[in-house]
């Protein structure tokens, strides 16, 4: 039964309802459920309450009891992105926003604030600045960013291969994404573990997010004057000399979206891919048996558990109707990427088996669909594969129901993921891989145990021989095959 229509900017009775700021059954005034506090630690159950109660498309509460929508049917999703005529993404146009709702030291306001950036833009100008973010990121060699995520996840994992002990999230998911970035924005030097801790707090709607943001922006407005004057090769001096001519401060915030929503984008994607192919044995099976390469693996997490759950936000430009209910103009929606992906509708068994089909809702779609996503699969790609090559006996070291998450109303992120190994010898990471090491793994992605390599010299000699007989000349090793040549190519290898 299709919910009765409810808009957020209208006049709730709430005589019956819990008192505002009431805790109980995580719901608040007008008995609207809240999307943080307790209740943030289980969203995807709240949404699919939500579902149940609304429909499609429901009503919420942000933090400080904001109202919102939040859009989870797959389908109300792609009708929301794709249709600019009807939904913005100036936060300019919220309510909330422009009555003074939302105050200005609201934890969520670096999503919220308004920026002059091509996320926030439309028409002519979206146009402009889009355009100069697609153009510095064609010119990104992606062989030489594939070549230095492998020379990267060699250097993490040498920092820990003799422990025979890990923690992927700490010590690598989270490093390896900023590493990759800092090198592609031109700041190699500005990678550490201030700025990685720095990007993921700025998302979680803490009261250190602003100061977290303020850090980040300094960094990248440094970043700016620095290119502005000697620029590079990087994507940073493109961005400021590609014809469009964007301003300093244009230019700092298309740094910061860029940097922030690829380094959690991918240091999320990682973990998530990790961890299943750590706790499951029958997705393990299928990459051992070569049902399935790790680019599948990865978009298989996609659908699953993909690495933003929710954006904030799109905003009604007129009065409109979606999923059943009535969006009045300057309302908020969320993008529901995570409920979406489950959508009943499209998606009736959730285990199913979803390679081939890129349909998801991780990268959004639309005007504002995620121009950098060949970026993001790059470094789950080759960082996965890397990583399993170095480690294949890799196992969690805990139990699967110990491991630990922590939600936001962005996303859901593991917080650590202990694994165990065999100590492995450190690797010289200024050295190209030898072809012999590349045939211990199939050539098709998969993860394998390492054959044992039999030597010419065992074999030259018969070992019942009456009398020594000259050493035939081995035979050169044949020449890796043209898949696996062209594999390594596009490795960097």
């Amino acid at each position: 039964m299709t919910p009765e229509p409810h808009s957020l900017t209208d006049t709730d009775d709430t005589a019956l309802s819990p008192p505002p700021g009431c805790p109980a059954h995580g719901t608040g005034p007008g008995g609207l459920r809240r999307l943080y506090g307790p209740e943030a630690e289980d969203l995807g159950a709240v949404y699919e309450k939500l579902r149940a109660e609304h429909g499609a498309v429901a009503p919420a509460l942000l933090h400080d009891d904001v109202p919102i929508w939040v859009v989870l049917g797959h389908g109300e999703n792609m009708h929301m992105v794709r249709s600019p005529s009807q939904y913005s993404r100036d936060t300019r146009l919220w309510t909330p926003l422009r009555d003074g709702t939302v105050k200005p030291d609201h934890p969520l306001m670096p999503h919220i604030a308004w920026e002059p950036i091509c996320c926030h833009a439309e028409g002519d100008e979206h146009l402009r600045l889009r355009g100069a973010v697609i153009g510095a990121m064609s010119t990104i060699d992606h062989r030489g960013i594939r070549r230095h995520i492998n020379r990267a996840t060699q250097d993490l994992v040498n920092k820990f291969s003799e422990d025979g002990r890990a923690d992927l999230v700490g010590q690598f998911c989270e490093h390896l994404s900023m590493a990759v970035m800092c090198e592609i924005l031109g700041m190699p030097d500005e990678y550490n573990d201030r700025i990685v801790h720095a990007a993921r707090d700025m998302l979680k709607g803490t009261e250190t997010a602003i100061a977290s943001n303020a850090y980040i922006m300094d960094v990248l407005t440094r970043l700016t004057v620095r290119r502005r004057a000697d620029p590079g090769e990087d994507f940073t001096s493109h961005l400021i000399n590609h014809p469009a001519r964007l301003n300093d401060k244009e230019v700092g915030q298309h740094l910061r979206v860029v940097l922030i929503v690829a380094y959690e984008t991918t240091a999320n994607l990682l973990a998530n891919v990790l961890r299943v192919v750590l706790t499951d044995p029958g997705f393990r099976a299928r990459l051992n048996g070569g049902q399935m390469t790790v680019p599948q693996a990865v978009e298989q997490s996609l659908w699953d558990e993909p690495p933003f759950s929710t954006i904030l936000g799109y905003f009604a430009k007129q009065e409109t109707e979606l999923g059943g209910q009535r969006i009045r103009k300057g309302d908020g929606l969320l993008l529901g990427i995570a409920p979406g992906n489950v959508d009943p509708r499209v998606r009736p068994d959730v285990k199913a088996n979803m390679q081939g089909n890129r349909s998801h809702l991780a990268f959004s779609g639309g005007p504002h669909e995620c121009p950098g996503q060949d970026i993001g699969r790059a470094i789950a790609d080759v960082g996965v594969d890397a990583l399993l090559d170095r480690l294949p006996d890799i196992q969690l070291d805990c139990e699967e129901h110990e491991l630990r998450w922590r939600a936001s109303i962005s996303n859901r992120h593991l917080v650590e993921l202990p694994v165990r190994f065999a100590p492995k010898p450190q690797r010289d990471v200024t050295v190209r891989p030898a072809h012999t090491l590349s045939a211990q793994r199939p050539s098709n992605g998969q993860v394998g145990t390492p054959q044992r390599q039999t030597r010419a010299s065992e074999s030259a000699v018969p070992p019942t021989a009456p009398t020594p007989t000259p050493t035939p000349t081995p035979e050169p090793a044949p020449r890796p095959g043209m898949f696996r040549r062209l594999q390594r190519w596009w490795r960097g290898d």
